[in-house]
């Protein structure tokens, strides 16, 4: 939910007063204001302007024009599940895991009739990974059952596979089709927010947001996004001064994590 407009300037101007007044009746509204800001994070957020969004468009756009994803895959098939894997795990683990899962079930038939064990103890060091051997193996059996084989690329028939929710759908299309899509993950959300671009709480409502302002280009920018996020505005310790191209459209420098 977002905060109302029209409470903003009266909230900030009690907090100012707060500051300079002390008694026990501002330190009271002291502890509403400071709850209200922590529910509403987004209220003292600085938008980015029309102008600064295609700006930064066209600097993603130039930047990261041919960026792809750094998972490893050779197929459909492998992306799906290499994807999968990187839910709360970085790319370059899963990179390191996949090659013997893909060595020992190389197609979706194979994984269909896999032992639930030894795909646990392949991936044992991915996150989670009790619950994403269970739905692998239930992955490719409704592959293998539904679309003979095929790993289907339409949204609506990925998201009907185990473990693949919009995010990850997108994610796939994104990269196998270049579709114009955009999927969030925690460096899109952190970025955008610093830019101004989203002031919104969740992931989803930050997809739609973005897609709302950028419209085209939008495997490109989400390609671009993430590789910013990943390698220049981290979390911790961005690069601003040394190596980030988009300094002067820097809004904040807070983590934000979606809720």
């Amino acid at each position: 939910m977002r905060s109302n407009p029209k409470i903003v300037p009266l909230i900030n101007l009690i907090w100012k007063s707060v500051i300079v007044t002390q008694n026990i009746h501002t330190n009271v509204f002291f502890l509403i204001v400071v709850q209200y800001r922590l529910k509403n994070r987004t209220i003292l957020m600085k938008k980015a302007t029309k102008k600064e969004i295609n700006t930064l468009k066209s600097a993603l756009l130039e930047r990261y024009s041919d960026a792809v994803t750094e998972l490893s895959y050779a197929n459909a098939y492998e992306l799906v599940i290499a994807v999968a894997l990187s839910a709360q795990c970085t790319d370059k683990r899963v990179n390191l895991i996949t090659p013997a899962l893909f060595e020992a079930y190389p197609n979706p038939e194979a994984l269909a009739n896999a032992d639930i064990n030894d795909v646990k103890s392949l991936i044992q060091s991915c996150s989670f990974f009790n619950n994403k051997a269970i739905n692998l193996i239930a992955m490719a059996k409704r592959v293998v059952d539904v679309y003979h084989g095929e790993v289907p690329l339409d949204e609506k028939e990925l998201v009907t596979l185990a473990g693949v929710g919009q995010k990850t759908a997108h994610v796939v299309l994104i990269e196998y089709t270049q579709a114009n899509l955009m999927a969030v993950d925690t460096h899109v959300f952190r970025v955008s927010h610093r830019l101004g671009l989203s002031d919104d709480l969740s992931a989803i409502a930050t997809e739609a947001t973005l897609v709302k302002k950028f419209k085209t280009n939008l495997h490109q920018l989400h390609q671009g996004l993430v590789l910013f996020g990943r390698y220049i505005c981290t979390a911790k310790n961005p690069k601003c001064d040394s190596e980030c191209f988009l300094r002067e459209f820097c809004k904040s420098k807070d983590g934000f994590k979606p809720r």
